[in-house]
């Protein structure tokens, strides 16, 4: 028979000397040394990471720590903030390996002309991942990712169609001062006749079969008139106006009136016609208070590679 610690034959595993009923026992498996000295430096570790970080809420607070982050922030003043992930992350992207190696082709892209850009095949490699990024950021919430557009609302920067000029000038000084894009609704200005006819000679300018000639020739009077001032803007060959921002109506590309998804020649004169009498208000906003000037000239080379450019 055993005795009351559990000692009985040898090997048998040792007990707490706990009898319940007679002859239930609790064995006595003390735990590895390592696995208690590992709990304890876990419970050091803890200690020291409350005093180093945040950690523990106080009210409206919480204790900030001894460790801190310095980073520059967006109007170029350097911040010390208590250890976050944010800010360790911010710090990160300004002062880490990759970001040096960045900062060192910005630097050179600043001091590079738009046409040095496109013409280094180096810096272009950098302009354009770096130009995606940006547009991805900024700009493809309207523009879509790739720069198609949202027929209607937003033009598409994919189809070299311009309406504001498509050269790397004019592009960055599209994205820096943005542009507001009007045209009057001239509904109530003339009949539904009237309407129809300039509709019809419209489609006629881009090449559109299917047209009345009498209703075209009547709608290209009532576009040159001083009636409808329509050639004021897109002038008298339709061909638009790039000061003004103006489509052009004869090179098959249409960002309001949804004419290639039109099932017929009628729904086509409906679209147009649509436009004609609720007229179009778009806003593209300024970006030279958001964007630095060498990023607005990436975008720009990035922009002009998405339409072939001019």
């Amino acid at each position: 028979m055993s005795d009351p610690k559990g000692r009985g034959d040898e090997g048998e595993v040792e007990t707490t000397g706990h009898v319940w009923d007679g002859d239930l026992q609790e064995y006595n498996n003390p735990l590895p040394g390592w696995w208690i000295w590992a709990f304890y430096g876990t419970v050091v570790f803890a200690v020291v990471y409350w005093f180093l970080y945040p950690a523990w809420p106080i009210g409206k607070t919480f204790t900030k720590g001894f460790e801190t982050v310095t980073y520059t922030q967006a109007d170029g003043k350097q911040t010390t903030v208590p250890w976050s992930t944010r800010a360790e992350f911010v710090h990160d992207m300004q002062s880490g390996p990759e970001a040096v190696k960045q900062k060192v082709w910005l630097d050179k892209a600043s001091q590079a002309t738009m046409q040095q850009l496109e013409t280094d095949p180096q810096l272009l490699d950098f302009t354009m991942k770096i130009g995606k990024r940006l547009f991805g950021d900024n700009c493809a919430a309207c523009h879509g990712a790739g720069g198609q557009g949202v027929l209607g609302h937003y033009p598409n920067l994919t189809d070299d169609a311009w309406l504001w000029g498509g050269s790397l000038a004019a592009i960055r000084e599209t994205i820096m001062r943005g542009h507001h894009g009007f045209m009057p609704a001239f509904k109530g200005s003339f009949t539904q006749t009237e309407v129809t006819d300039l509709a019809e000679f419209v489609l006629s300018l881009s090449g559109t079969p299917g047209g009345n000639e009498a209703a075209i020739q009547r709608g290209a009077q009532l576009f040159r008139s001083d009636q409808s001032g329509c050639f004021y803007c897109h002038t008298k060959a339709g061909t638009g106006n790039r000061v003004v921002g103006s489509a052009n109506l004869a090179d098959k590309v249409w960002t309001i009136a949804n004419v290639p998804g039109a099932s017929s020649y009628t729904a086509k004169v409906a679209a147009v016609a649509s436009v004609i009498d609720n007229g179009v208000q778009r806003q593209m906003p300024a970006w030279d208070h958001r964007l630095s000037q060498t990023e607005i000239k990436l975008l720009a080379v990035y922009v002009h590679a998405l339409g072939g450019g001019q």
